[in-house]
């Protein structure tokens, strides 16, 4: 399944904008779930970076959202890039919203990114199947009831290796309960 058609000039100019920067990144939430389970609406795009290489190329960044056509409050960027925060820029051009992320919620989850044409002749980095379902485990964790369906539907399609590293991650995060408990319930509310 491929992200919704507005996002096709959206996603090439904001990785320009991290390319240049030179700040690390993959592509995660409602687009990662659509490309790894059944076909979703989401009004936008959800980025994790490299915390550490933007807090040291925060400055180029600004410049070149600020170049571009975004709308964004870099002061509220700033104390969001230091304080691990999500923060948001509009692409004033297409009317998208991107939430940006400077932390990674699963250690070391830049690392294991992997390259998926999300449009024909558009190849991105995209968290991967497993460290998208620990993640969703995470905001389970925090009260996300959507979480919970995506979860089971990620993991449908996922090779044996892609669940053991599931269930690794997940007991080395205390959230092997969890976990059970969210794959065993059923998708469809009985009546």
């Amino acid at each position: 399944m491929d992200p919704p058609e507005t996002f096709r000039s959206t996603l090439p100019k904001i990785v320009q904008v991290l390319e240049q920067a030179g700040v690390r990144f993959h592509l995660t939430g409602g687009i990662a779930s659509a490309l790894y389970s059944e076909p979703r609406y989401t009004q936008d795009a959800d980025i994790v970076v490299d915390p550490d290489a933007m807090q040291g190329q925060l400055d180029s960044f600004l410049d070149s959202l600020q170049s571009g056509r975004y709308e964004f409050n870099a002061s509220v960027v700033r104390q969001a890039v230091q304080d691990g925060r999500l923060f948001q820029v509009l692409d004033t051009d297409e009317i998208l919203k991107i939430d940006f992320y400077p932390r990674e919620i699963v250690e070391g989850r830049l690392d294991r990114s992997v390259s998926v044409e999300i449009f024909p002749g558009i190849e991105l980095p995209v968290i991967s199947r497993a460290d998208l379902a620990i993640a969703k485990l995470v905001w389970i964790s925090k009260g996300s009831h959507k979480s919970r369906q995506d979860v089971r539907q990620i993991l449908l399609r996922a090779t044996p290796q892609e669940m053991d590293a599931v269930r690794r991650n997940a007991g080395g995060m205390s959230l092997s309960d969890l976990l059970d408990e969210v794959l065993s319930e059923p998708d469809e509310i009985d009546l």
